[in-house]
């Protein structure tokens, strides 16, 4: 009897882990099964069409040149898709099921010293050459390749694109913003930390920053 039990909670375990394959299929499976467990529970989360997780925390520490400053002010023409908060604070990241185009909605606050919170909304979409595109409004976004390095999943932009006049367009390279990479990386105890960084190839650092967030309680799960 001890027995079946322990296999029928592996097996729970297995398919609680397994739940949503889509992010499992950007990456070998050798490198998948690399990552912390922690890890692949969060990026296997099945949640049901318009289903919410939360995750709170700090950021840490930014980092942002002049020209970064520049950069986020003039996207926000198209949705303001970067931080205008460019100091350490509170912040709260959303993930919610976007059945109508086959992702995920992903909303980030950051709190300001005064006044209103800045909002970013995104949508990660399971498509395109890399297999992930994340649209950050008036039809821009960027696709992204997946990786796992160093026990950390790691998303890069690999090249963006535009939709004009209904047709979508690659943007050239010499006039993109810059490489974004994200990295999210299990610090145990239900905590991670997510970094963001924005490098240009000749101005450097555009971007940077680090912040530290919390799985939500067992009964917001």
């Amino acid at each position: 009897m001890g027995a079946v039990a322990a296999i029928t909670t592996t097996e729970h375990a297995v398919q609680v882990e397994l739940a949503d394959l889509r992010f499992r299929a950007l990456l070998p499976a050798a490198e998948w099964a690399a990552l912390p467990l922690a890890v692949r529970r969060r990026f296997s989360k099945r949640m049901s069409p318009g289903a919410t997780v939360v995750y709170r925390g700090e950021v840490a520490h930014v980092h942002v040149s002049l020209m970064g400053r520049l950069l986020a002010q003039a996207c926000r023409l198209i949705g303001a898709p970067l931080p205008l908060v460019f100091h350490p604070g509170v912040s709260v990241v959303t993930v919610t099921e976007d059945a109508v185009g086959q992702g995920q909605v992903w909303s980030r606050m950051y709190v300001r010293k005064d006044g209103f919170p800045q909002v970013i909304h995104s949508a990660k979409r399971f498509a395109g050459p890399t297999g992930l595109e994340e649209h950050v409004g008036a039809g821009v976004g960027m696709a992204l390749s997946v990786a796992a390095e160093d026990g950390a999943l790691v998303f890069r932009s690999a090249f963006y694109f535009a939709t004009v006049l209904g047709l979508r367009v690659r943007v050239p390279r010499w006039t993109e913003p810059g490489a974004l990479t994200i990295t999210h990386r299990d610090l145990g105890q239900g905590r991670f930390a997510f970094t963001l960084a924005l490098d240009h190839p000749w101005l450097g650092r555009l971007l940077g920053q680090d912040a530290i967030f919390r799985d939500p309680p067992a009964d917001e799960a």
